[in-house]
């Protein structure tokens, strides 16, 4: 993913739109264009080096978590924002009529650089507001549990201990085990400080003429209608969703009989990974065809001597076979991609754009496994995405919107895992049959078990911050409706009792490093629709050609797909979310209908598996 380092993106405050009483004749308004340009420029010039400061201190604390680095990291912050703050009086002083620039493109970067973010507190709050971010994230990635019947080992981190535990025990007693210990350990530490943090976080909101954290998030958006849009399409693609909770609740209701009661919730320890955001860590026991190829090629990377560094070239040259553009010297010579063991890291996989249109790394403590190898690819997507915008004005260098982000590698991804590009890259022998009906209802499988079981996930994380911001819900429901949303939407609940002592939110990345999460509920919607554009222009799908299914397209080496995708990525922020959109796939909006087109043969086969399981979707 990629960590919001607000700090570092040129945010230059919120400015009272005045307008002169005097009216302005054509020429003084040229002339002012002109020196606001002149002065957006300089700007750009001073914010780049600024920027690298920041971003360096704060590499160094996430990839060397000690006392001294956090302060220095801190100090950088705090300078970054004063800067941010001066740029922001400078830019008001100077330009107090910008709204009546003719240039669209002049007025759309002052526009956006009215914002000014955190930088907007008191210097005293901000302070506060950045230890206080900082602590949580240190607690998130520091976090110890204690192995199952053996207290004396006390010493399990998220990663790779609790990870590989959770997917791989069947053991309920050691997974209810760890989950508890993870949830009690992790989120109840930062119950406290995030209700501090939330106060700093709105007042920024409201400084910068802001109601609340959520209103601020969603502008990246440009739409007043985005979270009624949102809900639109989850109501799309709930009966899917439902369909996959249903399978796999029977199928989990085999393993673990005496854990699941008549309401057709799942316990949350049960499916794989200790935040039960997804599906796939249960793949093996959900796999429809098990006398079928699988497309979890784990362990033939490990035959083939695959290693982090391979994983990383094996991606580059995806990236590559479509004409996109290689990474950078930097990239290979600073990145860190095992987690190393003489300190503390925050291991949570981040992409990093260092601003001075060279220096991009990636930060992932990564294992030979197929899921490590989907994330290092989409990683670096963000990294792509980084390399096509770094020409634009700093103000511009973000994604089209937040999804667009985190969408880049993972569209690249779903060509990846196809059965066909695995076979193409020797991951799957070449004898193995792949285009049969039963081994492509186990991919389709494979794949929703990730994408689209993660729906309802991405979906409550930032429903329920909403909330929280906006005050419709206090602490006295803190964890409550956190369990309230999670049962209503994802049909989990928790395996032990749980009350406001706990803080189960705050057990997530994205919640300790208050990062939005809305970004992927749009991700996984607008990937499917970059998908389904580009294989149709790899000439790899075609809806009226059986032969050629969207789940099957893999875009590897074709020229035309990238040419189109880098020519969208290039854009950045500079146009309107819809504009870039309707360049890349002929839409305007975000639409779930590519995901059920991708998965209808799977919808098909569940329908009918569930009737014959006596499994009816949905829950109490």
């Amino acid at each position: 993913m990629r960590k919001l380092l607000l700090y570092f993106i040129i945010t230059l405050g919120y400015s009272v739109h005045i307008i002169s009483t005097l009216p302005q004749t054509q020429s003084t308004l040229e002339n002012e264009e002109v020196k606001a340009l002149a002065f957006l420029e300089e700007e750009d010039r001073l914010l780049a080096e600024k920027c690298f400061q920041a971003a360096e201190a704060n590499w160094n604390y996430n990839t060397n978590i000690n006392d001294v680095n956090q302060e220095k990291q801190l100090n950088a912050s705090l300078e970054y924002s004063k800067f941010a703050k001066i740029s922001w009086q400078n830019l008001n002083s100077k330009f107090k009529s910008w709204s009546n620039f003719k240039d669209p493109d002049l007025k759309r970067r002052f526009k956006k650089s009215t914002v000014l973010g955190s930088s907007a507190l008191p210097e005293e709050d901000l302070v506060q507001y950045n230890q206080l971010e900082s602590d949580m994230t240190k607690t998130h990635s520091t976090t110890k549990v204690c192995a199952f019947l053996d207290s004396t080992n006390c010493n399990l981190s998220l990663d790779p201990d609790v990870k590989k535990i959770m997917k791989e025990s069947r053991d309920e007693h050691e997974l209810r085990h760890i989950w508890t210990e993870w949830h009690n350990k992790c989120g109840n530490r930062i119950r406290n400080p995030y209700q501090q943090f939330v106060k700093l976080s709105n007042q920024a909101a409201r400084l910068n003429n802001f109601s609340d954290t959520g209103a601020y998030w969603l502008r990246e958006y440009e739409s007043d209608t985005i979270k009624e849009d949102f809900d639109q399409l989850y109501e799309t693609l709930a009966p899917l969703y439902k369909q996959i909770h249903a399978y796999a609740r029977a199928k989990l209701r085999y393993v673990y009989g005496d854990q699941f009661s008549s309401d057709g919730l799942i316990p949350a320890h049960l499916l794989g990974n200790v935040f039960a955001s997804s599906l796939d860590g249960v793949y093996s026991l959900l796999i429809p065809y098990p006398q079928r190829a699988s497309v979890d090629v784990t362990n033939e990377m490990k035959a083939q001597g695959y290693t982090p560094l391979k994983m990383f070239q094996k991606s580059e040259e995806f990236f590559t076979s479509l004409g996109l553009i290689p990474m950078p010297q930097e990239f290979w010579k600073e990145s860190l991609i095992v987690k190393p063991k003489d300190r503390e890291v925050v291991c949570h996989a981040t992409a990093w754009d260092f601003c001075n249109g060279k220096d991009f790394r990636i930060k992932q403590c990564t294992e030979v496994n197929m899921r490590d190898f989907i994330t290092v690819h989409h990683e670096m997507g963000h990294i792509q995405y980084y390399l096509q915008y770094k020409d634009q004005p700093h103000i511009y260098r973000e994604g089209a919107n937040p999804g667009f982000h985190e969408a880049v590698g993972d569209t690249l991804a779903l060509s990846v895992q196809t059965p066909k590009h695995l076979k193409e890259v020797g991951l799957l022998d070449q004898a193995t049959q792949i285009d049969d009906y039963e081994t492509s209802i186990n991919f389709l499988m494979a794949i929703a078990l990730k994408k689209v079981a993660s729906l309802p996930f991405a979906y409550i994380i930032d429903k329920y911050r909403w909330a929280i911001f906006d005050g419709s819900v206090d602490s006295s429901r803190m964890n409550s409706h956190w369990w309230k949303l999670r049962k209503e939407y994802q049909g989990v609940k928790p395996p032990v009792e749980r009350s406001e002592e706990n803080f189960d939110p705050g057990t997530i990345y994205h919640v300790a490093s208050h990062v939005d999460y809305s970004r992927y509920f749009a991700a996984t919607i607008i990937q499917f629709q970059f998908h389904r554009s580009l294989c149709k222009e790899a000439g790899q799908y075609d809806p009226q050609d059986p032969s050629k299914p969207l789940y099957n397209c893999s875009i590897y080496r074709s020229k035309a797909a990238g040419s189109k995708l880098a020519a969208g990525l290039a854009m950045g922020a500079s146009r309107p979310w819809p504009d870039v959109m309707k360049s890349m796939t002929g839409q305007e909006i975000m639409d779930g209908s590519a995901i059920r087109e991708y998965f209808k043969p799977l919808e098909e086969w569940l329908a009918i598996k569930n009737a014959q399981l006596g499994e009816v979707p949905g829950w109490d």
